[in-house]
């Protein structure tokens, strides 16, 4: 079987922790086929971000369109935007295109760095819309209304535990009309977790575009990331990097 190809539309980490650099490890060693479209490039290492430069609208554009039209897409997934700009363009794009999309509602960075101003989070709106499943973590689903917002969108989402305190760590899945489904595991105690959340929506992705239901598709994610948390390589004197190349098991 041919690889699951997968866009990741988000932005570059320069250390190789997060965005689109932990995206194509992820979907690597998930099997799937990584392709991405750069909205922002990011200089930041384990101890925070300390340049941003967004790209033009028309750049992410003709990125995306220059896969869709040759290699073509199974699934997207959505992270750091950049500009409400290219979250107006992103959202046009996706609109006409008929695949699973994993939105990732990228805000603050695991060290604190802002991500994403007010204007770039309204533009959210569209995105989280057409979006198959929004992943916002405990600080994002505040800003975002909290559950009470997000129902009133009536739009499946994953609220992320990590940022929680205690020593087990919840999931919940969110979809408009069933039971909430919610995964629980102890948590995984180090400072090794920069890019937890773009390897999970990335992770997601690639098992939607594999063919994978949601459900089973958060499932492998969940068991990459918590893999690839037990295989952190200790790298940085902060929120270090996560130990993608040795999940092999879990493709």
């Amino acid at each position: 079987m041919k690889p699951a190809r997968i866009l990741s539309i988000a932005g570059s980490d320069s250390s190789g922790g997060a965005g689109i650099q932990a995206d194509i490890k992820t979907i690597t060693m998930l099997g799937g086929y990584a392709m991405t479209a750069i909205t922002a490039v990011t200089a930041q290492n384990t101890l925070g971000v300390t340049m941003i430069e967004a790209l033009s609208p028309a750049m992410v554009a003709a990125q995306i369109d220059a896969c869709i039209s040759d290699i073509e897409v199974d699934a997207v997934k959505i992270g750091m935007l950049g500009s409400p700009e290219i979250a107006a363009v992103l959202a046009e794009r996706l609109e006409a295109l008929d695949v699973p999309v994993v939105f990732d509602p990228v805000m603050i960075a695991t060290s604190g760095s802002v991500l994403a101003d007010a204007a770039t989070i309204a533009g959210f709106e569209r995105l989280m819309k057409l979006a198959t499943l929004t992943t916002p973590n405990v600080p994002e689903l505040e800003a975002l209304g909290g559950p009470t917002g997000m129902a009133a969108r009536g739009v499946a989402y994953l609220a992320k535990g990590g940022d929680a305190e205690g020593s087990t760590i919840e999931d919940v899945l969110f979809m408009p009309g069933a039971e909430q489904r919610v995964w629980s595991a102890p948590r995984i105690v180090t400072r090794h977790t920069h890019g937890t959340g773009c390897t999970l929506s990335s992770a997601i992705a690639c098992g939607l575009g594999a063919g994978l239901d949601l459900i089973p598709a958060i499932e492998q994610a969940r068991a990459f990331v918590r893999a690839a948390l037990e295989a952190a390589p200790g790298y940085g004197a902060g929120s270090g990097p996560l130990g993608h190349q040795a999940v092999q098991s879990s493709s």
